[in-house]
């Protein structure tokens, strides 16, 4: 299952999420408060069917399916992914992983000690080694490859390609101690996040030279010291392949190989089901067939209630019979064919559901949640007054219930931007917002200028839909009221909008007699768009909207889908249309249809989501991507502004472009969507949804600042004054006029909260940074720049017999210890994979 929606950091790599897994757990959360009064809490442990090394038995191979292979297997490169991490977390030596509470934890495979020895005048560290702790070729981890991945992540010699350096140019000088397994780091000024440096600790070999950091590792792995090395890696196969260690002396890994395999989302189900993969992140779909499997093992060979043919009624199979053995040979010969191929289904189906019941469903919570973003770099965001609102109209709860209520999983918003629930220091920092409040809500519009009878007179010439809004006068200023720390960045960008063309065709028939039901929905599109033609005879208005509805019913019948907002009468509004990207189109869809609340919450995900690393330009705003997804067949069309009590200032409606990923995996991400989008609704904000594919979702809209509201997710982290400083910067002026916003794509941000990073990066005492960043954490709740809303659920298919693999949460993977329990652990020897 890939990561859609969780951007990998810019300054520290180590952020991607490459911990996905997950087991049946329905332990609530626990919290309270301490005597001090920080609010301490248990978030959901993590489900690994923890077993004892002695019960694991030696040997064998465990497949475990990635999103894709690496693009590199230097974790410093700008295209490092999830599948980099995963992958050289078990061949490189990590110094501080995550505990299971988000803690970093010394790793004594590595270490001894490691620790602050001196502060003054300058702070130093002293590493001391695991005298046992080699490279894979027996050359000893020393002082060296410490120096080297300094040199080359320092950022001071541009010729290394690096996508990070935070932590690294505050080093002054790395010496030996007083043996070869001392390693001594002085800093010119003090550094808190120390512990973060130097994961993964790559050798000399590959970080002493450009040529060898910026190529050398992008590939292969010829030096390693961890408990597997790199045995191969196949593109044709899309897999890569590591083997036991030879040279590790911490404990022998259970397994012999453990295969990483690229397998897509979509066919995760059918990999398990026919024994691809022993190991595989999962959506709620793909969980809901393993558990049906589990109950259905006792079910004797009778039909499954699930499934292909499962709703037919008694009825329809006898008119179905009766077809296929009628007079009417055209007729008979159409249900046989129709007839057989639900046959295959339900055969093909029963055999995976069969196959499936030898998994477990492992649950927990990532590291990692999911935020609303509101863009505030222009446009009616740009107003702290209506961030506000909006924050105030969403109820996070019934967000979170959409998501993981479904799931069995203690369904709680949020309440950090910095930590997570069960992480040391976190608190719940909402208050410094407030409450979902509807009648604050629309107080703060009022006060910001938005009326209802803003909205009622448009000017002639504007176009549905904020994306046909043409350029404000240079005077025409967004009202803006007293400002707070909340304070967004002010310069307001010129919005650009072009229209360009429909998707390509995605028509599909899957039952027989499909295409006759299209052939008729074509025809009624046809009726639809000479209607159209027709009414827009009686002005020049009436033939712009027939001409638009003309080309929305060309596009619906190459497609055979039906576009949210479309609407023929005169004088009504034309929502829906299609922004030229260069060759693809989003579409864009007025009013989510509210049914699709209701969808299963099935977590979004997605790889390799950033594009350039480092600043992003707020110029560079270039929509891109194919077209997106539409509302199903008979989903009402918007009502018109007026009648939805619309707010709006100077004659243009109060509506935000809500952008959204549209691939089969993002169910869920659309479902909070559309609930988000009612309750703005309610308040009278009107939403303008804008479905693009997964691949174009990030780069091309979120960094680029093409959209007023999206969602997306941050992974956990331990050291929030260095990962967060970057997400949650003010964004500034470069000198091409261009804002740099790091990896601040809501472009919100304030000095304050600035300065409270980076004094908490300085303090030494964990107490008082701590403290340091709940007040930032405040500060960027009161900015509404971004809204989190809930932690997410981690699901991952195991094989049953697996031990110490599956939803790991905070924690790293052990992968020494993972392999298949023996007999006496198993039950039987039936139970142990061979």
């Amino acid at each position: 299952m890939s990561h859609v929606g969780v951007p990998r950091g810019t300054v520290r790599k180590r952020r991607s999420l490459a911990l996905l897994t997950a087991g049946v757990l329905t332990i609530p959360a626990l919290a309270g408060c301490s005597s001090d009064g920080e609010e301490t809490s248990r978030g959901v442990p993590q489900d690994i069917a923890l077993t004892a090394r002695q019960a694991v038995a030696d040997g064998s191979t465990v497949n475990w399916a990635v999103d894709a292979l690496p693009a590199t297997f230097n974790a410093f490169q700008a295209d490092a992914d999830s599948a980099t991490t995963r992958i050289t977390g078990a061949l490189l030596p990590t110094l501080f992983p995550m505990d299971e509470s988000g803690q970093p934890k010394l790793n004594p495979d590595y270490l001894e000690s490691a620790k602050i020895i001196e502060r003054e005048p300058k702070q130093v560290v002293l590493y001391k080694l695991n005298q046992q702790a080699v490279w894979s070729d027996g050359r000893e981890i020393g002082a060296p490859d410490f120096v080297a991945q300094w040199r080359a992540l320092r950022g001071k010699d541009s010729a290394f390609w690096t996508a990070r350096n935070s932590g690294y140019e505050r080093i002054d000088k790395i010496e030996r101690g007083a043996d070869d397994l001392q390693v001594r780091v002085t800093f010119s000024k003090p550094y808190a996040d120390w512990r973060s440096l130097f994961s993964p600790l790559y050798p000399k070999e590959i970080t002493g030279t450009p040529d060898a950091f910026n190529d050398g590792a992008r590939t292969t792995l010829k030096n390693t010291a961890g408990p597997f090395v790199l045995r191969g890696v196949s593109k044709s196969k899309g897999t890569v392949t590591l083997a036991r260690s030879p040279r590790w002396w911490g404990d022998k890994a259970k397994l012999d190989t453990l295969v990483f395999r690229a397998v897509a989302p979509e066919d995760r189900t059918e990999a398990l089901a026919d024994g691809t993969v022993d190991v595989a992140d999962i959506d709620a779909a793909t969980a809901d067939r393993i558990t049906l499997a589990r109950r259905d093992r006792g079910s004797n060979g009778q039909p499954l209630a699930h499934g292909p043919g499962s709703a037919t009624t008694p009825a329809a199979a006898l008119r179905s019979w009766a077809l296929a053995h009628g007079s009417d040979e055209e007729a008979a010969e159409i249900a046989q064919a129709a007839r057989e191929k639900n046959r295959k289904a339900v055969v093909a189906y029963t055999a995976e559901q069969k196959a499936l019941r030898d998994f477990a469903v492992r649950k927990s919570l990532e590291p990692a949640y999911t935020q609303l973003a509101l863009n505030g770099e222009s446009g009616p965001l740009a107003d702290d007054r209506v961030r506000r609102a909006v924050a105030r109209a969403l109820d996070r709860e019934e967000l979170a219930r959409t998501v993981l209520g479904p799931l069995g999983l203690p369904a709680k918003p949020l309440g950090s931007h910095l930590a997570l629930e069960g992480q040391p220091g976190y608190k719940d920092g909402s208050g410094a917002l407030g409450d979902q409040n509807t009648k604050e809500a629309q107080a703060l519009l009022a006060d910001a200028g938005w009326t209802r009878g803003g909205a009622v007179q448009p000017p002639k010439d504007t176009k549905a839909g904020s994306e046909a809004e043409k350029k404000e006068d240079e005077g025409d200023k967004t009202a803006k009221g007293d400002r707070s720390d909340a304070e967004a960045a002010k310069d307001e960008a010129e919005e650009k909008a072009t229209e360009g063309t429909k998707s390509d065709k995605e028509a599909k028939s899957e039952e027989a007699g499909q295409g006759t039901e299209e052939k008729a929905g074509q025809d009624a599109e046809d009726k639809t768009g000479k209607k159209a033609e027709k009414d827009g005879e009686d002005s020049a208005a009436g033939r712009e909207k027939a001409d638009r509805a003309s080309e929305d019913s060309a596009a619906s019948r190459d497609e055979g889908l039906y576009i949210v907002g479309q609407d023929n009468k005169p004088g009504s509004h034309a929502p829906a249309q299609a922004v030229s990207t260069g060759g693809a189109s989003a579409v864009h869809v007025l009013a989510p249809a509210r049914t699709a609340a209701g969808q299963s919450a099935a977590l979004l995900r997605q790889a390799g989501a950033l594009g350039e690393d480092g600043a992003v330009a707020a110029q560079d705003k270039q929509p891109g991507g194919a077209a997106g997804a539409y509302a199903p067949v008979g989903t009402a069309a918007p009502a018109p502004a007026a009648a939805k009590g619309q707010l709006g200032k100077d004659g243009k409606t109060l509506t935000l472009r809500f952008v959204l990923p549209s691939g089969p995996g993002s169910q869920s991400l659309r479902s909070v969507g559309d609930k988000i989008a009612v309750m703005l609704e309610k308040i009278g904000i009107g939403t303008e949804i804008i479905k693009v594919p997964d691949e174009s979702y990030f780069k091309d809209h979120v960094a680029s600042g093409v959209y007023d509201l999206a969602l997306y997710s941050w992974p956990a982290t331990a050291y929030p004054a260095t990962d967060g400083r970057p997400i949650y910067a003010k964004p500034e002026p470069a000198t091409d006029g261009s804002l740099l916003v790091e990896q601040n794509y809501t472009r919100v941000g304030t000095d304050h909260i600035d300065q409270l990073f980076d004094q908490a990066a300085a303090e030494l005492d964990e107490k008082a940074a701590r403290e340091l960043m709940k007040q930032a954490d405040a500060r960027i709740w009161a900015a509404a720049g971004s809204i989190p809303l809930f932690q997410r659920p981690q699901l991952v298919a195991v094989d049953k017999k697996l031990a110490n693999v599956g939803a790991f949460g905070f924690a790293a993977p052990r992968y020494q210890d993972i392999g298949f329990k023996n007999r006496q652990a198993a039950g039987s020897s039936a139970d142990r994979k061979k």
